[in-house]
């Protein structure tokens, strides 16, 4: 199956299903393996594995590059975290027609300003968008995408900007309109407030994904009740590795040694099943000419 297929199943299955993050090939490998149905292409987690800020510092054309190598690497359907689109209706309707060429599943777009600032940083601040001009951001994406099965989702900023659920509201129902294919309600807050009252008033109108990194002790079984459709666990391999590197790098320079380090870290052997060495080791076998043949050939 499709991968935009095998993500319109998950955004409309009638259970809560999880995207997990990654940011690269590798740690696409490794979601897919621990059995998430789905992918998180972080904007927040690409643009740190880059050295940048969450600002648009990374282009698109390079966000791009990280994907190519995540989607060859995998199976499942990944979701990007494209942030606004990368500027305007014709950026954004471009980004579509270069994702499916990736085999991308969907896109996430947010309604603030390019370049945006991540959402956890000085959120009052942050202005929003235009509803109209958003709206004819979605218009222009789900026009240009061929395959009917592509998701855009259009993230809500209303509660992030401090501007309430009656703007979430009016926000998300033009987003439907518009040809959203979800709804990413976002929330910065520590309780699951915001949320439960916008979903009360959602009344279940249209899929909805949401993104609990800072109400995170909410029990899963909460966001059933409330009929959500996704959940994203948005940053924790980013953030998990961080924390590994930088003990394995401190205690390495602290004792000018690995051997107190090497039974806590991967194998190489690990890294090259990651990397499918094997399946090179045995096409070298079928199709390179032996060293026999070749000696043969010398004489």
């Amino acid at each position: 199956m499709k991968k935009a297929s095998q993500f319109k199943q998950i955004v409309h299955s009638p259970h809560l299903d999880f995207l997990m993050e990654a940011h690269n090939g590798l740690s696409a490998k490794i979601v897919e393996e621990a059995g998430f149905k789905g992918i998180w292409a972080s904007g927040l987690s690409i643009s740190a594995s880059l050295g940048v800020r969450d600002n648009n510092e990374a282009s698109w054309t390079q966000v791009l590059d990280v994907l190519e190598f995540m989607s060859d690497a995998t199976t499942i359907p990944i979701l990007l975290d494209g942030d606004t689109g990368y500027g305007n209706f014709n950026n954004a309707r471009r980004l579509v027609k270069k994702l499916e060429q990736r085999h991308i599943a969907g896109v996430c777009i947010e309604d603030k300003l390019f370049p945006k600032t991540n959402s956890f940083l000085n959120g009052e601040a942050q202005p929003l968008a235009d509803i109209e001009e958003f709206c004819g951001k979605i218009k222009a994406m789900k026009d240009t995408q061929l395959d009917d099965d592509f998701m855009v989702v259009a993230r809500v900023e209303a509660f992030i900007a401090g501007w309430g659920l009656e703007e979430a509201l009016k926000r998300s129902e033009a987003y439907r309109q518009a040809g959203a294919d979800a709804i990413l309600m976002h929330s910065k807050s520590l309780d699951i407030t915001e949320i439960e009252a916008f979903m009360n008033e959602w009344a279940g109108r249209h899929p909805v994904v949401l993104v609990p990194t800072k109400y995170y002790s909410t029990p899963t079984e909460r966001f059933r009740e409330l009929g959500v459709n996704v959940v994203i666990w948005a940053n924790h391999n980013m953030r998990a590795s961080i924390a590994a590197m930088q003990k394995t790098s401190q205690k390495i320079f602290n004792e000018k040694s690995i051997v107190d380090v090497e039974g806590s870290v991967a194998t190489l052997e690990e890294i090259f099943r990651l990397q499918e060495a094997e399946e090179l080791q045995k096409a070298e076998k079928k199709y390179l000419p032996s060293t026999e043949k070749l000696s043969g050939d010398l004489q």
